[in-house]
């Protein structure tokens, strides 16, 4: 169990080789409960790495990864790792939208495999899903394929929400959504009760979605806090 107050997801001194021009190292990161955190300088092979560690998937090289006050390293078997892994919520291109489906069906899926059609309760949690993440009534029974990349953020937001998870990780979320949308956008990620950790090269949400923006320095590992005049800059 974690200390209340205590950080939900600590770094220390992580290295990680996946194969790129340099490992993938994190000097040092702590997240409290309930702080967004904004994290630039991963590009999206880095940031699929970086998710991998932060949710116990796979083990740094170097260095310890701690969630909940836990290191991964303590993770016995699948069954341990699938207790951990259901207190994060990941927003993220990797997570396939069925898009023949419709959009009640796609936010069912985290609660059931039976959604032609959905037993009526779990229609329920999937349209207040729906709601929450602001996707209007008029589209619950179309078509994912229906909806613009707007719409599809909205969808992978509304089902990494569904099982009430600590953390959620917006890995790259932005990276297909119009500029005229991110500001919306923004404030639903800023306006969660969970803890928030946005991966990112759009420095524009990053300023809007979190109270401490870091930048990796990707040689040394250190992430540096950025304020001020990071609002003036546009998206990498």
């Amino acid at each position: 169990m974690t200390t209340p107050g205590a950080p939900v997801l600590e770094l220390s001194g992580v290295s990680k080789d996946y194969r790129g021009l340099r490992p993938l190292r994190i000097a040092d990161l702590a997240v409290l409960p309930g702080e967004n955190v904004a994290i630039l300088g991963l590009d999206q092979i880095a940031a699929e790495v970086f998710v991998n560690l932060v949710t116990g998937a796979t083990l740094p090289d170097r260095g310890e990864v701690r969630l909940f006050g836990r290191s991964t390293a303590a993770i016995t078997d699948s069954a341990d790792w699938l207790a951990v892994v259901d207190r994060f919520g990941i927003v993220s291109r990797r997570a396939v939208l069925l898009e023949a489906l419709t959009v009640v069906q796609n936010l069912a899926m985290p609660f059931t495999l039976e959604i032609e059609p959905p037993p009526e309760d779990i229609r329920r949690q999937a349209v207040a899903l729906a709601q929450r993440v602001g996707l209007s009534d008029a589209t619950l029974d179309h078509p994912v394929s229906e909806l613009g990349p707007s719409g599809h953020a909205r969808v992978r937001l509304g089902r990494a929400l569904a099982l009430d998870p600590a953390v959620v990780i917006l890995e790259h979320a932005t990276a297909e959504i119009p500029r005229e949308d991110i500001a919306a956008f923004a404030i639903l990620c800023r306006g969660l009760p969970s803890s928030a950790i946005a991966v990112t090269a759009d420095a524009e949400f990053a300023e809007a979605v979190a109270g401490r923006r870091l930048t990796l320095d990707p040689a040394t590992g250190r992430l540096h806090e950025r304020s001020g005049w990071f609002s003036r800059l546009r998206r990498g």
